[in-house]
């Protein structure tokens, strides 16, 4: 069997084809669009992207990884620089959260954390997600520490990981209506700290 049903697009190996990947990327995107996460397969993907799945499967490992794509590809979330750590954390979290709730982005990211909770291929495709999204997030953290507003020596992937990790738990309980109150005095918490201030 031919890797791609269309000679028009030849695989070029590990490294993409961006025309093959293209057309794979809107054909996965109009199989979510229509059959969801349950119905989404690779299988549906080669189908209407006239590609051979070996194709699919060597630039993409699994499922996970090229729904992580779709995912990324639709993804429109503020990474603020206002000049204030606290602000820009709002932001972000405010923007995040508004994402979720407005596009199907929210219940597709949900589908993958609970798929990776039994599947190697999506705990590991997620896991490389998170950390390039970790790095994203810390450099709000970095460009504080530049200002003065953070210690130099704070883990700016750690900071990005608890706000990371409280979005993730609002995503997961369907909580995502928080007001901006909520959110700062979360984001105060993990900018500030929990101990007294001294007098």
């Amino acid at each position: 069997m031919a890797e791609d049903a269309d000679p028009a697009r030849k695989s070029i190996g590990a490294r993409r084809n961006p025309d093959s990947a293209e057309a794979i990327l809107v054909a996965a995107e109009a199989v979510l669009v229509e059959a969801g996460y349950a119905g989404f397969s690779i299988e549906a993907v080669a189908r209407r992207a006239r590609a051979g799945k070996p194709t699919i499967y060597r630039w993409w490992p699994s499922k996970a990884a090229l729904l992580l794509e779709i995912y990324q590809r639709g993804k429109r979330v503020d990474s603020p620089d206002t000049g204030n750590i606290e602000d820009d954390l709002v932001g972000f979290l405010k923007s995040l959260f508004s994402h979720w709730r407005e596009t199907s982005s929210g219940s597709v990211f949900r589908s993958l954390i609970a798929e990776a909770q039994s599947d190697p291929a999506a705990a590991a495709a997620l896991a490389g997600y998170s950390k390039g999204r970790h790095s994203h997030t810390g450099q709000m953290i970095e460009r504080a520490k530049a200002r003065g507003e953070v210690a130099v020596d704070v883990d700016a992937a750690l900071v990005a990981d608890l706000i990371g990790s409280f979005a993730w738990k609002h995503l997961l309980t369907n909580r995502l209506d928080e007001d901006e109150a909520t959110l700062r005095r979360a984001v105060r918490y993990v900018v500030q700290g929990i101990l007294p201030q001294s007098r």
